[in-house]
């Protein structure tokens, strides 16, 4: 199933409190479709002011809500990098990833992932 980081999120959250798309839908203002559209990742990242709505459905804690917030960020369907100014290594590369990304195992995608991670948190690093 496709979907987006903030669609699964939402759909756990929903699920693990037993709320129908249809009961959140109405109780938060957007239609059914468009709700299950989201769970979907039809739709890319919701606004601020619907994450807010979805919270406070929800009754998410803060740390919830900042991972609502963050997945949010990265639901984005179609992603665009600007290269322009970085070095050939770094413009090549975008490049091979976005030529790639449809056909890379998830194994791969989770150790780039990592490693994303350590570069953006050096002060992590054991």
């Amino acid at each position: 199933m496709t979907t987006t980081p903030f669609g699964e999120a939402m759909q756990r959250l929903r699920q693990a409190r037993g709320v129908t798309q249809k009961q959140m839908a109405a109780a938060i203002g957007v239609s059914g479709a468009y709700l299950s559209a989201l769970e979907r990742g039809q739709r890319g990242a919701p606004s601020f002011d619907l994450i807010q709505k979805i919270s406070g459905y929800l009754h998410v804690i803060w740390d919830e809500q900042d991972q609502l917030f963050e997945v949010a960020s990265l639901s984005h369907p179609k992603v665009t990098l600007d290269t322009s100014g970085l070095p050939a290594g770094h413009m090549a590369f975008a490049n091979r990833l976005a030529q790639a990304i449809r056909t890379l195992p998830p194994d791969i995608i989770a150790e780039m992932d990592e490693l994303l991670e350590k570069a953006r948190n050096p002060a992590k690093q054991p």
